[in-house]
């Protein structure tokens, strides 16, 4: 699986780009704005062609699930702290069924560990960031952690072999996209690579 991470801050032609992407091939968009408020969320949303809805999971304003067709709702680290240990409370106003459950972990030991059930985790970082600076990267083997787990920080088309050998299902992408010269042409050849070692 291919995760794409949305840009911490809009970029010019966002909204075209990612319709693009959704047409090649997009499957799990990340949609991840921390400074939007909820009907920000709401705006970007609606500027999306529907089709697509449903390949989009949103990390905050998980009330979303409700109002959208997404595909799912992601617990940020800290979220993930606050909230799962009482999942019956938090889970019990959102329509979940059918919807995916991901988090983000920063240590292998926290992610295996996890008595909670995520249908994938995301793992980072595996790499340096190429989108944040001074994001060294751990080089993590999951190898031995029976999880659906997504390698993230620094993954790009030379670095998705790697990724697997160290026991990755997925990768997660941000400015191997996002950074790009050309978004879409970068998707298309990481997605070209992926498929090709998988």
């Amino acid at each position: 699986m291919i995760v794409l991470i949305a840009p911490e801050k809009d970029i010019p032609n966002e909204i075209d780009i990612l319709n693009q992407l959704f047409e090649n091939g997009l499957r799990f968009y990340h949609f991840r704005k921390p400074e939007k408020n909820y009907e920000e969320h709401v705006t970007y949303l609606n500027q999306i062609d529907k089709e697509y809805h449903n390949r989009i999971v949103v990390h905050y304003h998980h009330e979303l699930i409700n109002d959208f067709n997404l595909k799912g709702i992601h617990f940020q680290e800290q979220k993930r702290i606050d909230y799962i240990d009482n999942p019956s409370e938090y889970f019990k106003t959102l329509n979940m069924y059918g919807k995916t459950i991901s988090s983000s972990f920063h240590e292998p030991k926290v992610l295996k560990d996890c008595y909670f059930e995520f249908d994938y985790h995301l793992l980072s970082p595996v790499f340096s960031s190429i989108s944040k600076e001074g994001y060294e990267g751990k080089g993590f083997d999951v190898n031995d952690i029976n999880k659906t787990i997504v390698g993230m920080g620094g993954i790009n088309s030379e670095t998705i072999q790697e990724t697997l050998q160290l026991g990755f299902k997925g990768i997660g992408v941000l400015g191997g996209v996002w950074n790009a010269e050309n978004p879409v042409e970068s998707f298309k050849s990481i997605k070209d690579k992926y498929y090709s070692l998988v």
